[in-house]
């Protein structure tokens, strides 16, 4: 919110004639009020933590698995249960929604992602675009390089 005075004037408004002279006496300056909103507008403490701890979580896990998509051709082993590759699948769709939610807000606000608490929003936003990045390389490599992308589900060419 932003508060302007009129500036002071210094002579008298003239107007056909009519001498109309300013409210403000000509020795007080302009005084400009800038108030800034606390937290967010709409209140989304539980939406941000969730990105955070999200995308705090899911940009290591991508960057193994574009390591490992690079280095052996595959993407991460199922693990136990399959919990690796479920997560693994979880973090590139939470960087995914982190980028839309970005775009989205960017689209109607006119910039990005508030910066949250101690600026981890923003820097988990700024991580999922590097991330998305990385995505887009290195699939692009290898795609280019072996002529296809592994699927979401493990096949027998890797862990067969």
């Amino acid at each position: 919110m932003l508060l302007l005075c009129p500036p002071p004037s210094t002579q008298p408004l003239i107007r056909t004639n009519v001498h109309i002279r300013s409210k403000f006496p000509s020795h007080q300056p302009l005084k400009v009020h800038a108030m800034a909103k606390e937290g967010s507008e709409r209140g989304n403490g539980a939406i941000e933590t969730a990105a955070i701890v999200g995308g705090l979580v899911a940009t290591p896990v991508i960057g193994w698995s574009l390591y490992t998509l690079k280095t052996t051709g595959c993407g991460l082993p199922p693990g136990p249960g399959g919990s690796i590759g479920a997560i693994e699948g979880v973090s590139y769709l939470v960087v995914v929604a982190i980028v839309g939610w970005s775009l989205y807000t960017k689209s109607k606000t006119g910039s990005g992602l508030p910066n949250g608490p101690f600026g981890l929003l923003g820097a988990v936003e700024g991580l999922s675009y590097l991330s998305l990045l990385a995505i887009v390389v290195v699939f692009g490599l290898q795609y280019f390089q072996q002529g296809s992308i592994p699927g979401p589900l493990p096949s027998d060419q890797c862990f067969g």
